[in-house]
C-alpha cells in the first residue's frame, strides 16, 4: 500500500487562505484524496505567527499532526545546510529545517515553493 503520510508545508496553508474557492486549494485536494496531513513545528510556528483566527487553528490543528523537532532533525538539517554551502546554493533556515523534517520522517513534502525544496538532495517533492 502506498505511504498516504505527507508533510505539508507553510504555503499550503497560506493558499487556502488566500483562495476565495476552497475547494481549489491545495489544502482542500490533499484532503479529498485521503492524505494523512502531518506539518513540522517550524511550519506550525511560521502559521501561527501570521494566524488571526485561533478557534479555527484549534479544529485545523486537531486533524494535523504536528512534528516535534528533534535531534535527528538538527542533524539531517546541519547535513543538508552543509551540502547547499558547499554547492552555493542555501536558502532560509526555516525551509532547511522544514525539509529536514520530511526526510527524518521519510515522508514526502508539499509546498508551492518548489524552486528552494527541489535544490535539497534526498527531499522528495510531491507532484499533485
Amino acid at each position: 500500500m502506498e505511504n498516504r503520510r505527507i508533510l505539508i508545508d507553510t504555503s499550503i496553508f497560506i493558499e487556502y487562505f488566500r483562495k476565495e474557492n476552497k475547494q481549489k486549494s491545495m489544502l482542500y485536494r490533499l484532503t479529498k484524496e485521503g492524505y494523512s496531513l502531518i506539518t513540522s513545528a517550524i511550519c506550525y510556528f511560521e502559521y501561527m505567527s501570521g494566524s488571526k483566527n485561533k478557534e479555527f487553528d484549534k479544529l485545523l490543528f486537531e486533524n494535523i499532526e504536528v512534528l516535534v523537532f528533534d535531534k535527528n532533525q538538527a542533524y539531517i538539517a546541519s547535513e543538508i545546510y552543509q551540502d547547499l554551502k558547499q554547492r552555493n546554493s542555501l536558502i532560509e533556515f526555516r525551509d532547511i529545517l522544514i525539509a529536514s523534517s520530511a526526510i527524518s520522517e521519510d515522508i514526502s513534502l508539499v509546498t508551492l515553493n518548489k524552486r528552494h525544496f527541489e535544490r535539497i538532495k534526498g527531499l522528495n517533492l510531491l507532484e499533485i
